[in-house]
């Protein structure tokens, strides 16, 4: 890795502006340089626990350009990409912060581009978003204000113009690089590359595809996107990840939207003697086959409560043919801060339990 990927003054300090480059992120570099990125998913947790999302993003380091933040992903409710992003980039990990149209309206989506670029975030993933019926809490309500087309021109005209969308001028601008989700395995298939190229204009710099499981099918896909010039003038990363199981993937291919998983993948699951192991091999043999295709710059790996083999899967691929991203170095002060934050959590069960004895023994007095 360049010591250009690194501000020597902290981990957690922004980058020097290149030529040609709208943000300070390692990311952005990678990909304009011609390496191919890895980028990787993290399992948001349901806690209010800072250690949770360190230990997360630890098994990713020295492995990924990146780790996206999802934000409530199939609806369901975790802890909030922006809060991951904030707690990432204290530590000098490079956050993809995920948008979801889904949950908020304009003002808020504004706001918080403005606060994560403030925190160091570098790269936004503009998306629509599953609707509130997918999820654990169907009674919520929508909001849909915007979707990832409007989103992207949104942060766009921020970044580039330095505008609200209200017209109101913004002191500093985001520096952001942009990216979208596209799904080549959904129909109408033949629409997928212009739908592409809409975002692409919309503002889309980078995109993660969603699981590819069919090869074939994806090589058809970057056929046309070749055709119309369109990975020249965007970085295509595309999804892949482990199965755990036949059943998983069955399951997958019936419950989660845009997933196609063909009849022979999962008979080569189902044959196999160790499903998991089998399911870790076909990742591994399908970034071998996509790593080939001409137009695309990286993977985007997304391995769902099996995210401890990433590394051995980029690894034994050899996609980064023996470049090292980014990996934080530890310092004497690493141990001082969990051991801190373990305190403030046996603190919290504590003061919980008090109150709870207290609430136990306390008469309340009459109201008068």
């Amino acid at each position: 890795m360049s010591h250009i990927d690194e501000n020597p003054l902290g981990v957690h300090l922004p980058l020097d502006p290149l030529p040609g480059h709208y943000s300070l992120g390692r990311l952005e570099r990678v990909l304009r340089r011609g390496e191919f990125a890895v980028t990787a998913e993290l399992n948001p947790p349901d806690s209010a626990n800072a250690e949770d999302v360190y230990e997360r993003a630890a098994i990713f380091e020295g492995w990924v350009d990146g780790i996206n933040a999802v934000d409530a992903s199939g609806a369901n409710c975790h802890m909030s990409s922006v809060g991951i992003c904030a707690l990432l980039t204290r530590m000098g990990y490079a956050p993809i912060m995920q948008i979801a149209c889904r949950d908020k309206n304009r003002i808020a989506i504004q706001g918080d581009v403005l606060g994560a670029a403030a925190m160091g975030v570098c790269n936004i993933m503009c998306l629509t978003g599953d609707g509130v019926q997918a999820g654990d809490q169907p009674g919520a309500k929508p909001v849909f204000d915007l979707d990832c087309m409007s989103l992207l021109e949104t942060v766009r005209i921020m970044r580039d113009n330095a505008k609200f969308l209200s017209g109101r001028k913004l002191t500093s601008p985001p520096k952001v690089f942009l990216g979208a989700a596209i799904n080549p395995f959904a129909p109408p298939y033949d629409f997928r590359p212009y739908r592409l190229a809409k975002k692409i204009e919309a503002g889309a710099q980078f995109v993660q595809s969603q699981y590819c499981y069919d090869v074939p099918m994806f090589r058809e896909y970057m056929k046309k996107v070749r055709d119309l010039g369109l990975n020249e003038k965007c970085f295509i990363l595309v999804g892949v990840g482990p199965l755990a199981s036949a059943k998983t993937a069955r399951w997958m291919r019936s419950n989660v939207p845009g997933v196609h998983i063909p009849d022979a993948v999962i008979k080569r699951i189902e044959g196999a003697q160790d499903q998991k192991k089998e399911g870790k091999q076909l990742c591994i043999d399908i970034i071998n086959e996509v790593k080939e295709i001409e137009g695309v710059s990286g993977i985007h790996v997304m391995a769902y409560r099996q995210e401890e083999y990433v590394a051995e899967m980029v690894h034994d691929s050899g996609v980064l043919k023996g470049r090292q991203p980014w990996k934080r170095e530890a310092s004497r002060t690493d141990a001082l801060v969990a051991e801190r934050l373990h305190q403030i959590s046996e603190g919290r069960e504590e003061n919980q339990q008090a109150m709870a004895e207290i609430a136990a023994h306390h008469t309340p007095q009459q109201a008068h």
